[in-house]
């Protein structure tokens, strides 16, 4: 499992549009997710600032993301959330998010302590 970690700037003249968007997301925008391997995706937001969470549980990531990318459901769903979001300017090859590096990932407890 690859635990991944992203974050971009939300425009603020869309914010309620984009709040609103999420409160009911498309139910073709989480099928395409989950055939992708995503699971556990979620969206915070501090200030104008989202970040988001997912676990990728599958073989091929690259391929995986490509297909999502491809999906029909998934290009329309993105019409509409890109104009809310405003990338980071050093998003490097990103589509739109900019993925943060992991620094530290708590470990499994030991048998026999709690």
């Amino acid at each position: 499992m690859k635990r991944i970690a992203q974050t971009i700037r939300l425009r603020p003249e869309h914010r309620e549009e984009y709040l609103e968007l999420h409160r009911a997301v498309w139910p073709g925008v989480e099928a395409a997710m989950h055939r992708a391997n995503i699971r556990n995706f979620s969206i915070y937001l501090h200030g104008e600032t989202l970040f988001s969470y997912f676990e990728y549980h599958g073989d091929d990531f690259e391929a995986d993301m490509a297909a999502l990318e491809a999906d029909p459901v998934s290009q329309e769903w993105w019409k509409l959330t890109d104009p809310c979001q405003e990338p980071w300017p050093d998003r490097g090859d990103s589509r739109q998010w900019t993925e943060l590096p992991e620094i530290w990932h708590q470990s499994e407890p030991e048998p026999d302590r709690p």
